[in-house]
């Protein structure tokens, strides 16, 4: 294989979409990559190239839910406010 060659094949995947991916977008591909990598019959190129794109994937997926976390919580402290506010004081 020439040097060339080498470069092209060891190329890092294209990680540029997965910012726009929704969760339930970014889970779904997660899920493919992983039942693609437990199956095998990739080389060892496309299995890293795909493990990089999990990984990306994977963080996608968790910002996305530490995001809904944040939003809860958000939603429950105006909620208990709101309750601390309306209530009677003794």
């Amino acid at each position: 294989m020439t040097k060339e060659n080498q470069s092209s094949d060891n190329a890092a995947p294209d990680l540029s979409d997965i910012d726009q991916l929704g969760y339930e977008q970014a889970r779904e591909q997660l899920v493919e990559i992983v039942s693609k990598l437990e199956t095998g019959g990739t080389t060892l190129e496309e299995s890293l190239q795909l493990w990089e794109r999990g990984e990306a994937l994977a963080t996608r997926c968790e910002n996305w839910l530490d995001g809904a976390r944040e939003r809860l919580d958000a939603a429950r402290a105006r909620r208990e406010e709101t309750r601390e506010q309306a209530a009677p004081e003794e």
